[in-house]
């Protein structure tokens, strides 16, 4: 059988390589439906970014305790993610994070639903989405893919966070390895996000929500999940959480699994199964 025609198309948004890659399709269409999706990102990153003075959480940063403001259906649907996911990992994942290194406690915000708002309940909000941000936009991004009719596609940004859709036909997935776009582990990827955290790239970046101080985990974390976002922020909370913690975290969720790169190889924890490995090179 011949292999399928796959159309990659690149785009630079939130400091890191975004990738597309459509496969069933002419490549003008495919053409037209990643620049959709690459200008749905643009205006996410805008909306998301912390360096973006106008951005919707750079405005969060400027609010003083009591003071609310509205916000976009995108910001405020990320963000209610993101609490979500500190709820779910105790705590081990969360968006201001950071916020510890100039401030002593982290900062509280409720969000109303019915008004699409936040407000400032304690401290300065100030929060990075780094760890979950790249995660929603490859959710949006794949729901306007889905739009177009696009279902065998597979997105990535930075190679630390994957989003697998329908198989290319006559494949059993996309392949994609762990780490790298090299990696000897390989595995088939269909309908599953993959979300990678480390500490290669950008140093001692990832800090521990309880403490303020560095993750204590010095390798590297996957998690598998339904959503990009869920992935993202659950690789996270991994290199923050010790075994007994991590395994309290996904055994409410059949859906979750970590892989975890230890002295002695990788571990997977979680009842997720793992995808099928890639063989034969």
């Amino acid at each position: 059988m011949n292999k399928p025609v796959i159309h990659v198309f690149r785009h630079e948004a939130m400091a890191t390589e975004f990738q597309v890659r459509i496969a069933g399709e002419k490549r003008a269409y495919a053409e037209q439906a990643a620049e959709a999706s690459f200008m749905l990102l643009d205006r996410l990153e805008g909306m998301l970014s912390r360096f973006r003075e106008t951005s919707e959480i750079s405005q969060l940063a400027r609010l003083r305790p009591g003071e609310t403001l509205r916000l976009g259906e995108p910001a405020f649907a990320c963000l209610k993610i993101a609490q979500q996911m500190e709820a779910a990992t105790g705590g081990a994942f969360a968006v201001a994070a950071a916020a510890l290194q100039t401030q002593a406690e982290l900062p509280q915000c409720a969000l109303n639903p019915e008004r699409f708002s936040a407000q400032c309940l304690r401290g300065r909000l100030e929060f990075d989405l780094g760890a979950i941000g790249k995660g929603f936009a490859l959710d949006r991004m794949a729901r306007l893919l889905a739009e177009w009719s696009c279902p065998a596609h597979l997105l990535v940004a930075g190679g630390s966070s994957i989003l697998a859709g329908a198989a290319p036909a006559g494949l059993p997935g996309w392949s994609c390895g762990l780490g790298e776009d090299d990696s000897p582990v390989r595995y088939w990827l269909t309908q599953v996000s993959v979300g990678g955290s480390g500490l290669a790239v950008k140093g001692e970046h990832i800090l521990d929500p309880h403490t303020g101080r560095p993750a204590p985990r010095t390798r590297r974390a996957w998690a598998l999940a339904d959503t990009a976002a869920e992935a993202d922020a659950l690789s996270t909370a991994a290199m923050v959480l010790d075994a007994a913690e991590l395994d309290a975290v996904l055994a409410p969720e059949p859906s979750w699994l970590v892989i975890l790169d230890e002295p002695a190889g990788l571990v997977w924890r979680g009842a997720r199964p793992l995808p099928p490995p890639v063989t034969g090179g």
